[in-house]
């Protein structure tokens, strides 16, 4: 078996609009996987798609061997865990109680809550520092400190396999990269990562293999070195752009070219 996880001959739908047509997607086993494009390509809908939150008008994903559309819920979530775009928590509910819902995949009539439920809650919650939360209303959070609680959730699943969807967001730039070196440390470890993100330089950064995505296709994949060029920023973003190397990282390192003063003033919107 190649891979554990991947999309074959995937066309996707929201009602009658069609985002991907005849979509292949292989996720890399143990690998980094970041998928970049611009806003409405298909990024989130794939994701979507390989967590069984979108059936697909045609195709399959696949999940060790199967068809992930015909396995049980509880069993593909103690193999695949997923931080969706907007999560959405029940009113009244705790930090503590969120983050203990991550273990709900491995509860059954015979396994109720037990000590490793309780350590995989705890390191969590210290992982993503949410535990001084602990006891807080998950409403009366802020945005990035509930992107967190939803991470932390995420992580209590021990899954091989994590699926998040522009996990970064709503956090400021010390909790952005103190995620992502989160994730990254996750990865050594053997995870298989897959991410949406918007910032390039992160993804380069981060990324052992980018996918990059247009109008729901695919339009290249492989290691940043390789994916990451001036071209493909030109014809995937519309944004001209100098790469250069990353100082810290020696990642590709995508700065845009500043647009002439006679075009900003075109782009000046007129005072009356």
């Amino acid at each position: 078996m190649p891979h554990r996880l991947y999309a074959e001959d995937l066309t996707l739908r929201y009602n009658a609009r069609t985002i991907s047509q005849g979509l292949n997607v292989a996720v890399e086993d143990g690998a980094f996987t970041v998928i970049v494009g611009p806003n409405a390509c298909g990024k989130s809908t794939l994701l979507r798609a390989l967590a069984r939150l979108l059936a697909p008008a045609a195709g399959q994903v696949v999940l060790d061997g199967r068809s992930i559309g015909t396995q049980p819920a509880k069993e593909v979530a103690r193999r695949l865990g997923l931080l969706p775009q907007s999560a959405t928590a029940p009113d009244g509910i705790t930090v503590a109680d969120l983050v203990a819902r991550g273990r709900y995949p491995h509860q059954s009539f015979l396994r109720q809550w037990s000590r490793a439920d309780e350590t995989a809650v705890a390191a969590a919650m210290e992982a993503t520092r949410v535990a001084e939360l602990a006891d807080r209303l998950v409403d009366e959070l802020s945005g990035g400190q509930r992107q967190r609680v939803w991470i932390a959730m995420v992580l209590a699943q021990e899954t091989p396999i994590l699926l998040l969807d522009e996990p970064t967001t709503f956090l400021d730039i010390a909790h952005q990269i103190e995620l992502l070196d989160l994730l990254a440390g996750l990865h050594h470890q053997g995870r298989t990562i897959v991410a949406v993100l918007h910032d390039l330089n992160h993804a380069c950064r981060y990324a052992s293999r980018l996918i990059a995505m247009k109008d729901g296709a695919v339009i290249a994949e492989g290691p940043p070195s390789a994916v990451m060029t001036e071209a493909l920023v030109e014809d995937v973003f519309g944004l001209a752009s100098v790469i250069i190397p990353d100082p810290v990282a020696g990642t590709p390192l995508v700065v845009p070219r500043q647009r002439p003063p006679e075009e900003l003033a075109r782009m000046t919107v007129a005072r009356g």
